[in-house]
């Protein structure tokens, strides 16, 4: 199956699963769920159908593991970055001393002002590492990277959660958490 066909398919899942499931006529159940057969069934209606085969293929080798499978095998979700209001069933946890987060250059002059907000998403995302932060904000310009003091922020009562694919989520980090690198 060629590169480009699972890049569209997962585009595709990204936009329905985090934004805009109402618009192919799915609803998220709570933790961001949804049965496999609603969804394929809604992919074939709205002229982009995909077969089983090709979503586990996307689900297990999308690189930034966007999409997990529960348990049973009989839903997915996409693992954070929605836009649209769903609990993920989330549960905090301590975090490790030090986070990053990557953005590009034009964005830096507002955040050490207002710090890092979540903007339309529910959570601002960070990495456990700069390679990953700086590749995230390769997506926006030249990228810049900033170390998040998450023990600080953990001790000053802010709550952190780690999604499925291990991306590190707050709901902010107030500029006083950050220093550029």
């Amino acid at each position: 199956m060629k590169d480009s066909r699972l890049l569209k398919i997962s585009k595709f899942l990204s936009k329905y699963l985090r934004h805009r499931p109402e618009d192919i006529g799915i609803k998220l159940a709570p933790g961001g769920w949804v049965a496999i057969s609603e969804l394929l069934t809604a992919c074939a209606k709205n002229k982009f159908p995909i077969t089983r085969q090709e979503l586990q293929l996307v689900v297990e080798n999308n690189d930034k593991q966007r999409f997990s499978f529960d348990s049973t095998g009989t839903l997915i979700r996409a693992n954070q970055g929605h836009s649209v209001e769903v609990d993920l069933q989330l549960e905090a946890v301590v975090p490790p001393d030090v986070l990053y987060h990557g953005t590009g250059e034009k964005s830096v002059e507002l955040i050490l002002e207002a710090g890092l907000r979540k903007m339309s998403r529910h959570h601002v995302h960070l990495s456990i590492d700069i390679a990953t932060a700086k590749n995230v904000g390769a997506r926006h310009g030249k990228p810049v990277v900033f170390a998040v003091d998450a023990a600080a922020m953990h001790q000053a009562g802010y709550s952190f959660y780690c999604s499925d694919n291990g991306v590190w989520l707050v709901y902010n980090v107030p500029s006083e958490y950050l220093r550029r690198i």
